[in-house]
């Protein structure tokens, strides 16, 4: 009993401290991606799609690697799927839900009347708008594809690493105008490497947190008797998209929702594309090779097509306030209760 108690504190002061690191390195990864983003010209919605969705999505290129390897693609397959899934409507919910709940406060401190609904769709630019609308079209038609062919191969596989690669190739061919005709001064341009060091830091250091403090929940959660099948349909369901999370809702909340915007549909194209295409291509590398039946993902693959044609609606509208958030968080908690429900006792 000791020994349960000590485990339980030991766990619960890693997740605290977790989250004070999950914090810092969050904030670290905004403030120089804005900085990369100036720089370079990129634009925030390029880099969030480019460099901070690839260091998001390392949980989930994790997952897929050992699974590529180990005979386990099923579930990198089931990993991808529902991280999209939570990308968009968990993230996006939340953060129409804070930001209206910010705005009323502040409206309330203001003695203002005012009826804004926190809409968090910004004004993108054209450059962005496409990343945007192509990064969501993928993620919508492979599930939709995959469901047709009903058997997915290693050839499957390599046209998805050849989107992946040919899009990121044509991304950073792209450049956005300087605001108002002015150039970056030479010294910003030489921190260039040292803030984009600082952004990958950041970025990988929110990952880490993330899965520290994921282990120990999940450490908790089993301590306490919930069974192996809930764990992973939540704590490692939600876990592996952690690092999106907590980026993303910062920098909804401090200003940044292009760079948001750009985390949340890039990591979705990496997921369907590199992650899907390593799942499906790396086992005939080593002799082992899979063919995937696709049909055991139908009730993943039906949400996530759901949540995107919701995300596409909303966009055409370019508005997305408390109303829309409850409508995804709403479709997140359906989609829980129907994974759960669908779970077999052992």
């Amino acid at each position: 009993m000791a020994l349960l108690v000590s485990d339980l504190v030991l766990n619960a002061i890693i997740i605290g401290v977790s989250f004070v690191a999950l914090n810092w390195a969050s904030n670290l990864t905004i403030g120089n991606a804005v900085k990369v983003s100036g720089i370079t010209r990129l634009g925030k919605t390029t880099v969030g799609f480019s460099m901070i969705a690839f260091s998001t999505s390392l949980p989930e290129l994790t997952v897929a690697v050992i699974a590529a390897l180990s005979g386990g693609a099923p579930l990198s397959v089931g990993n991808v799927l529902g991280s999209n899934i939570v990308n968009i409507s968990v993230i996006i919910g939340l953060a129409a839900l804070l930001l209206y709940l910010k705005g009323r406060r502040k409206r309330n401190s203001l003695s203002n009347s005012g009826s804004g609904n926190g809409n968090v769709v910004p004004t993108f630019a054209r450059t962005d708008l496409s990343s945007i609308h192509f990064g969501l079209f993928i993620s919508s038609l492979v599930p939709l594809i995959l469901i047709y062919i009903a058997n997915a191969t290693w050839a499957v596989g390599l046209i998805l690493l050849f989107i992946f690669v040919g899009y990121m190739y044509r991304l950073y061919k792209v450049k956005i105008p300087a605001e108002n005709g002015t150039a970056v001064a030479q010294e910003e341009k030489n921190k260039l490497k040292r803030y984009m060091s600082f952004m990958v830091a950041g970025a990988l250091g929110v990952v880490i947190s993330a899965y520290f403090l994921v282990e120990s929940a999940v450490s908790i959660a089993t301590s306490v008797g919930i069974s192996q099948q809930v764990i992973g349909a939540t704590i490692i369901a939600l876990g592996t998209s952690l690092p999106e999370i907590t980026l993303d809702l910062k920098a909804f909340l401090r200003g940044h929702p292009g760079l948001a915007f750009g985390d949340i549909i890039g990591s979705s194209f990496v997921n369907i594309t590199l992650i899907l295409g390593i799942t499906f291509f790396v086992p005939s590398l080593v002799g082992s090779p899979v063919t995937m039946n696709m049909s055991v993902f139908q009730n993943l693959i039906v949400f996530s097509i759901i949540t995107n044609l919701f995300f596409w609606y909303f966009l055409s509208r370019e508005q997305i306030g408390w109303r829309e958030g409850a409508i995804f968080l709403f479709i997140y908690a359906l989609f829980v209760i129907t994974t759960l429900g669908g779970i077999q006792p052992q």
